[in-house]
């Protein structure tokens, strides 16, 4: 029989460490503290709930993850839309392209058409800046990290913000790079390719910063083992994780909410402390894209016996 221990409203649980690279599991004891889910977060954020939210409007943006590690939100726009140009002096941003058109020109790159499916980022220091084009609106989800500042070309782009000034300053330059294996633009369908000639299994890293990471999770729910209802997978310890979805469905079994059946363009979300189990799921290839704030998050599994 496992023991706990109660210190106030943490429980001190066994789990199961994985240890790479040899993946041996050492059972240890962790902290576990209660589920907490606060605003604006949801434990599934439906796209198709949104645009109804939405309907009628030419352009709007919802806030979906913001956090003490990440700060992600939905925005629609409609064609000829730009932001102004402007750069993170010290944050990474990416966005993933879920319908429409979006130009991009970011400082170094040679622009270039992102269309669904695409995955853009821009390093820390790069001036850049992003427009719908073509004829139809576009609908990206953005992501930085939490408590980002925006540094802009021209005065008059910068918003009024209350108890905020805006001052002429020199910024020394040193730009951020695409290193790590960080690449400007990749395509979903380029990284599904490569997981179904068995290049990569499963997951491929999309965006490495010792501040946030977005892993590309691919594949079949045929290639998966039968579906263990005692299966309560793993928690984070110290940070929340969330999940675009890009194609087919993912089944989520989250920690106080039963199962979650999540659609493209869906967003889940579990807070750090919270038990998970995502599975591909469905007769069709199925993707999430995995987001948190660190690039090694670390997994805890219930010891007791499952499938994996």
């Amino acid at each position: 029989m496992r023991k706990t221990v109660t210190l106030l409203t943490t429980t001190v649980v066994a789990v199961l460490l994985l240890i790479a690279p040899a993946a041996e599991c050492q059972q240890l004891w962790a902290p576990k503290g209660p589920s907490k889910y606060l605003p604006p977060h949801k434990p599934h954020t439906k796209l198709a709930d949104l645009k109804a939210k939405h309907k009628g409007k030419t352009d709007w943006r919802e806030v979906i993850v913001d956090d003490e590690h990440l700060h992600s939100a939905y925005v629609f726009s409609p064609p000829g839309t730009q932001t102004p140009r402007a750069l993170h002096p010290d944050t990474r941003a990416w966005w993933v392209v879920m319908e429409g058109e979006v130009r991009f020109d970011i400082e170094g790159v040679e622009p270039y058409v992102a269309r669904k499916g695409s995955m853009v980022q821009v390093p820390f220091a790069r001036l850049f800046s992003y427009e719908t084009v073509g004829n139809q609106p576009s609908l990206i989800f953005e992501t930085n990290v939490a408590g980002a500042r925006t540094l802009y070309e021209n005065k008059t782009d910068a918003p009024k913000t209350a108890g905020i000034d805006w001052v002429p300053v020199l910024f020394r330059r040193e730009l951020g790079q695409f290193d790590k294996g960080n690449r400007v633009h990749v395509t979903f369908d380029e990284l599904a390719k490569k997981l179904d000639a068995g290049e990569v299994k499963g997951t491929l890293r999309v965006v490495e910063d010792a501040r946030g990471a977005a892993n590309f999770i691919y594949g079949y729910e045929k290639n998966l083992p039968p579906i263990d209802p005692k299966n309560r997978g793993h928690y984070h310890p110290e940070c929340a994780e969330y999940w675009l979805i890009m194609a087919g469905r993912i089944r989520y079994p989250i920690e106080g909410q039963g199962v979650v059946i999540a659609d493209v363009g869906d967003v889940v979300y579990v807070p750090k402390h919270t038990f998970h189990a995502p599975r591909w799921y469905g007769p069709g290839p199925s993707c999430r894209l995995a987001m948190n704030g660190y690039p090694y998050i670390s997994h805890l599994f219930d010891p007791q016996p499952a499938s994996k």
